[in-house]
């Protein structure tokens, strides 16, 4: 894929310092398409990005964990339609009102829960004053304090009532590890990093030097101190602890703890696209890929979008106001991401920044999709 198009949105979100690195990578009909890694990884250090740059990847961590969740349902070690209590029978939050309520394995993949994240609550929000953490921040939590927090908050609506994003993910870690007997760490890296050749992916490394360094918006973009916040809407803005990628004390978290590159994202993305091979079953890596929401509405993004196993799903172009096609599939990370899935093009995008939250929802993650899908036709 040689369109200029591309290159111009990378080369303008650079000159104008809304992000300070970033690699590309476009995969279409199984091959790799475009491949371009541009700006600095480190800029106080002068060092350079690089196709094998490892990111933290934030909410990218979610697709890889929910194909490792799929696969335990394959093998029966998980029910999508089971109780979450089943594994956790500690995990029991109360609906609003303190009715008793049940959370299934799907309503945590769709985000459906009742759960939500900290981070799109107000500065006085319960997540915030139980000190709940998004799976971002607080290094050295355990899984069990963070749930025992969570546990002890109502839900914000009944399971299955309604969308909203939130630290599911983590609770289905929670879930893996006790199903299935093993670590989440271990789980992800035998059912999904192994087969794909993922080597540069897990959820630890011994030396940030090895990451590239976070920014957050600004002009320039300012380093990311330790711990951070970035503002965020009107809310209490994301709360960020880059040194949690170091210390395995840190519970894994399913929804945001990961680490990888550009490359292995994209092993991952096509893996589904193309049915699942050789981690999941063609009808596993279809349902990651189809509205699982029936009509509720996905708040984040609006009328037209569904949502299913990995990310929202594009219903109505029309509705949604957007330029891409129908069944696109996408999603983001706050350390400044985005992916794309076109599966009737074949095509698969991931673009990973070290800008937060510009490379996940400013004007380089809306230019760039707009400029692959002008090139797609």
């Amino acid at each position: 894929m040689t369109d200029t198009r591309i290159d111009d949105v990378i080369d303008r979100a650079l000159a104008e310092q809304r992000i300070v690195g970033t690699v590309v990578l476009i995969s279409r009909g199984g091959e790799l398409a475009y491949a371009r890694a541009a700006g600095l990884a480190d800029r106080e250090r002068n060092q350079a990005m690089a196709l094998d740059t490892v990111f933290r990847l934030a909410s990218v961590t979610k697709p890889i964990v929910a194909a490792a969740a799929l696969a335990m349902v394959e093998r029966g070690q998980l029910a999508l339609d089971a109780p979450v209590s089943r594994w956790l029978p500690d995990f029991r939050p109360r609906a609003p009102g303190g009715a008793d309520a049940e959370i299934a394995i799907a309503q945590l993949l769709t985000h459906t829960s009742g759960l939500s994240y900290g981070f799109l609550q107000p500065d006085d929000g319960p997540y915030l004053k139980a000190g709940v953490s998004d799976g971002l921040d607080l290094p050295d939590r355990s899984m069990a304090d963070n749930l025992s927090r969570l546990a002890a908050l109502e839900l914000f609506f009944p399971p299955g009532a309604a969308w909203n994003y939130s630290v599911s993910l983590d609770v289905l870690g929670a879930a893996m590890e006790q199903a299935a007997g093993k670590l989440l760490p271990q789980l992800v890296e035998e059912l999904v990093l192994a087969p794909l050749g993922m080597g540069a992916s897990g959820f630890y490394v011994e030396d940030a030097g090895l990451l590239a360094t976070p920014y957050i918006d600004g002009q320039p973009p300012r380093p990311m101190q330790e711990p951070d916040v970035s503002p965020f809407f009107e809310l209490s803005g994301i709360r960020y602890s880059p040194a949690r990628a170091t210390r395995p004390a840190s519970f894994p978290s399913g929804g945001a703890g990961m680490v990888g590159t550009a490359s292995d994202v994209l092993k991952l993305l096509e893996a589904v696209r193309t049915g699942g091979g050789p981690i999941l079953s063609a009808g596993s890596a279809a349902a990651m890929l189809s509205n699982q929401i029936g009509d509720l509405v996905v708040t984040t993004h609006g009328p037209g979008w569904g949502f299913g196993y990995a990310g929202a799903v594009l219903k109505d172009p029309v509705a949604a106001g957007s330029p891409l096609r129908q069944g696109t599939v996408l999603w983001g990370g706050v350390y400044g991401h985005s992916w794309q899935i076109v599966p009737d093009r074949e095509t698969t995008i991931v673009a990973l920044t070290n800008t937060a939250i510009e490379g996940m929802s400013g004007m380089f993650p809306t230019e760039l999709g707009a400029a692959v899908a002008q090139a797609l036709g």
